[in-house]
């Protein structure tokens, strides 16, 4: 039976997992201070919409990333890493809390987790003998911090409601014109990203600098905006890459032929019929950006090598989710195409793991959660999702699931969708819209198609393959994503009970009734 054939069931029972994790007492995570200053320090470098293929030690032979490449260099990359939800907050929220969002309500922006204590990574950590610290954007309500002390400045002011709506399934029609967001392709030297991005670098420079020798070891994640929207970088860095980025790759007839949720995302963030020239200088101001923000993290780098700390600190660089760029019709993220769904990773820790490796079957966020979780000497709950990936980065052959589940039920779409990748093939799996629009999918050959143009689910000879990675998805999230969608309509029309919102769902409601 080859790797793909396992479902996550049999691989768990394999691996003799289920019974280790049980069997471990309450106390194990625990540790005396002794033990712990034995562990390294972990930072976790956090951008926002990084696309994975705009990196030079991935491959991109035009972009200019010297400080990722040279942290790739002395690391492990892992090349098919996926978010676990393509959106802001449902990712952060799903890496915080070691699990799918569909387990934890973290469906759109507006969420949160389900308490402010929740049991979250940050805390694991902290009752492993660590000093969990924050400098950046984790898009956290400002009632939450899981166990992070927050440093660099009060950057997480978000106030959530919790509620979410669906599109009417046959709403297709796009408003006239295009997204204001296109407004915000220029060059320029301040943006809210560029400035916020800057306050990050120097809350962990000052950090860094700081730090006690004697202190207990530190988790600190560094919470990065670029290179996210509005397309603004100084205009050096847009001069880097006029005309050398190549325009998205869409067949004639392709658009009119993707699943209806992805046609609402066109509709929805109206990006139908953006100009050629648009297109072009937003591919081109995105790469720009992508290099300004590696500026950005080789100080920290840099900074980290002075302080005397980069020999026992390990250093994990990855990204909420990716960026379409216009790839498939589409902009910003919400679809589970690879530029949406995959992200970057990087993990070095020179004293244990040789430089310029990769890693190229598939893992996702929850499994970097487990990872940090082991570094620390910390024990994941039982229910956490995700496995740790320290044995494969110590062993490059040893067993690995090769396997990645991704959901979006977030915003602009007629329903939820959820998406499982194992060994060369990805399955996205549409939940019905209502009685008259039933489920839809698509399966990818990724070896054979790595662009994702060519949708084989509708092909006999696919159909037993199809029927295979349907069954994994639904036991490696639990449920069958009909159900979750169920589920997430209802806590939609709920929200969350919070007197700090009334006065601003009162206006929100105004606004959506005159734009009815």
């Amino acid at each position: 039976m080859s790797t793909t054939e396992f479902t996550r069931r049999e691989f768990v029972t394999a691996m003799g997992l289920g019974a280790a994790m049980a069997a471990l007492p309450s106390w194990a995570t625990q540790s005396c201070a002794a033990d712990a200053k034995k562990r390294p320090n972990i930072l976790l470098i956090m951008a926002d919409e990084h696309n994975a293929s705009v990196l030079g030690c991935t491959g991109n032979p035009i972009v200019h990333t010297p400080n990722l490449d040279q942290l790739a260099q002395s690391g492990v990359v892992f090349d098919n890493c996926y978010c676990n939800s393509p959106l802001c907050v449902p990712s952060r929220l799903s890496l915080t809390s070691g699990k799918y969002v569909s387990r934890v309500g973290a469906w759109n922006n507006d969420c949160w987790l389900p308490s402010p204590d929740y049991p979250s990574l940050p805390r694991l950590l902290n009752s492993a003998g660590y000093e969990s610290y924050l400098c950046g954007k984790m898009h956290y309500d400002a009632t939450c911090r899981y166990g992070f002390t927050e440093i660099g400045g009060q950057m997480n002011q978000g106030h959530m409601s919790g509620h979410g709506a669906r599109r009417s399934a046959d709403d297709l029609g796009p408003e006239p014109g295009i997204s204001e967001r296109f407004n915000d392709f220029h060059t320029g030297e301040h943006s809210h990203v560029l400035d916020h991005d800057r306050e990050v670098t120097a809350g962990v420079l000052d950090f860094l600098k700081n730090r006690k020798p004697e202190a207990a070891p530190f988790f600190l994640l560094a919470g990065y905006l670029a290179p996210h929207f509005p397309l603004i970088v100084p205009e050096k860095y847009w001069e880097e890459y006029k005309g050398k980025v190549p325009m998205p790759n869409i067949p004639a007839g392709y658009l009119d032929a993707l699943p209806r949720n992805y046609r609402h995302l066109r509709a929805g963030f109206n990006v139908d019929d953006v100009p050629e020239e648009i297109v072009r200088k937003g591919r081109e101001l995105y790469y720009g950006l992508t290099q300004w923000v590696d500026e950005e993290f080789g100080k920290v780098l840099q900074a980290l090598e002075a302080a005397g700390l980069s020999e026992n600190t390990v250093v994990i660089y990855t990204a909420d989710h990716g960026e379409n760029m216009g790839e498939h019709g589409l902009w910003w993220k919400n679809c589970l195409f690879d530029t949406a769904a995959r992200v970057p990773l990087i993990v070095r820790w020179p004293g244990r793991w040789k430089g310029g490796q990769h890693r190229e079957q598939a893992c996702s966020l929850v499994d970097v959660a487990q990872t940090i979780a082991e570094l620390g000497g910390a024990v994941t709950p039982e229910d956490w999702n995700g496995d740790s990936l320290v044995e494969w980065l110590d062993h490059p052959t040893e067993f690995w699931k090769d396997l990645a589940v991704s959901e979006y039920y977030a915003h602009n779409i007629a329903s939820g969708y959820a998406m499982i990748r194992m060994g060369q093939f990805k399955y996205v799996y549409h939940t019905p819209a209502d009685a008259n629009h039933p489920a839809e999918r698509e399966l990818y050959d990724l070896v054979a198609d790595p662009g994702e143009l060519n949708n084989l689910a509708g092909k006999p000879e696919f159909a037993e393959k199809l029927s295979f990675l349907h069954a994994n998805l639904v036991e490696e999230l639990g449920e069958n994503p009909d159900k979750t969608e169920e589920r997430c309509r209802k806590d939609y029309a709920a929200g969350y009970a919070r007197d700090d919102l009334k006065g601003k769902k009162r206006k929100r409601e105004e606004r959506r009734e005159q734009s009815e």
